[in-house]
């Protein structure tokens, strides 16, 4: 993070409504630093920003205390992250117009793949259960799941998150201090005491307004590896955040739903534009090239015996022979054939088409 002499300048140009990544980006370039840009007299911000949006600012600036307002924010428990200090995300820092201030409760685990799932406000039968099948083997494959914390597909994606021992992230589009939906209270502070992130761009007391979610969606993409879509509608907010995330090079994901459902279209729609159809959660790890799980790795490899755990080490890495096996390990042929044909039988590890053992995918 920025000193906090520096910080104060993040803080005031987030605040003030008008100014969003893009005028920021250009003060900051042409300025040199946001505290130059911050203290530039009116004529000179007219460059950049106009007359108007100038007047704006300086007003603003004049009423303004953002000593007061850092103080305010520690005082609350309220972490800020600037777009170029070391702690700001850098899956978020690489889109086009990244948030000037990041607001956290809590903390933003900093292990683990970040991965959006989303959907529609009044899901069907069928969308609350492929969301939580799909977010709890993906919670167990050691993903941390980011979503919106509306009603509907979010708020369960962060639920099974969290009762399954995971993690999880909720962008708001209001300031981090005001829970929306209300009836999300409890979630609030569970995401909160079990590890994870309450974030916005929004500065805290900003209040819901519409064209607030259309910003928070691209931060929701923008912090995730991939996007997975699960049901929704024609006119799905979840669209929105497929599109950013198309747009950020992110991977999309959609779950193929019943023609007959009015929470087909979003799902249905994405794969025809060439998102990636997905009927489990093997597909998303193949799609990242993971063969095997962090977290599965790790239960697997705790029940084996010393010498098991050698073995399941170096098949990790690479398919192996048996004597390949035999003669890094100081066993002979035998020993480790007995071995390996064990843990071929208890599913561990299987034959590739070369022959070579390698560790079953999961």
């Amino acid at each position: 993070m920025k000193s906090d002499n520096q910080l104060l300048y993040y803080i005031g140009f987030s605040y003030c409504l008008g100014i969003g990544p893009m005028k920021f980006a250009s003060l900051k370039s042409h300025f040199g630093t946001a505290k130059s840009a911050y203290l530039a007299n009116r004529k000179n911000l007219e460059k950049i920003l106009g007359f108007k949006l100038a007047e704006k600012f300086t007003e603003f600036r004049r009423k303004f205390d953002p000593i007061k307002e850092l103080e305010r924010l520690k005082k609350n428990k309220i972490q800020v992250l600037t777009v170029d200090g070391k702690e700001y995300p850098e899956s978020l820092k690489n889109i086009s117009d990244p948030p000037i201030c990041l607001y956290v409760k809590g903390s933003i685990p900093k292990s683990g793949i970040l991965f959006a799932i989303v959907g529609t406000r009044k899901p069907t039968s069928y969308g609350i259960q492929i969301t939580k099948k799909f977010t709890r083997e993906l919670v167990e494959a050691g993903f941390i799941i980011v979503s919106g914390m509306a009603q509907g597909i979010d708020t369960i994606s962060h639920e099974e998150t969290i009762g399954n021992g995971g993690k999880t992230v909720a962008v708001l589009g209001s300031g981090v201090d005001v829970i929306y939906p209300s009836s999300n209270y409890r979630l609030y502070h569970k995401i909160i005491n079990t590890g994870g992130a309450i974030v916005s761009e929004f500065p805290p007391n900003q209040f819901v307004l519409k064209g607030l979610f259309i910003s928070r969606n691209r931060i929701i993409s923008g912090l995730s590896r991939g996007v997975l879509v699960t049901e929704g509608g024609e006119f799905s907010g979840a669209l929105i955040t497929a599109k950013y995330a198309g747009i950020q090079g992110k991977d999309v994901f959609a779950i193929p739903s019943p023609i007959n459902s009015q929470m087909a279209s979003a799902p249905n729609l994405l794969i025809k534009q060439g998102a990636k159809m997905v009927t489990s959660t093997q597909d998303i790890l193949d799609e990242f090239g993971m063969l095997i799980t962090p977290k599965r790795k790790e239960d697997i490899r705790k029940k084996l015996n010393d010498l098991e755990k050698l073995i399941f080490d170096i098949l990790i890495k690479n398919p192996q022979t048996v004597d390949y096996l035999a003669l890094e390990l100081h066993q002979t042929a035998s020993q480790i054939l007995n071995i390996v044909s064990l843990m071929e039988i208890n599913g561990i590890i299987e034959k590739n088409i070369e022959k070579n053992y390698q560790i079953k995918l999961p």
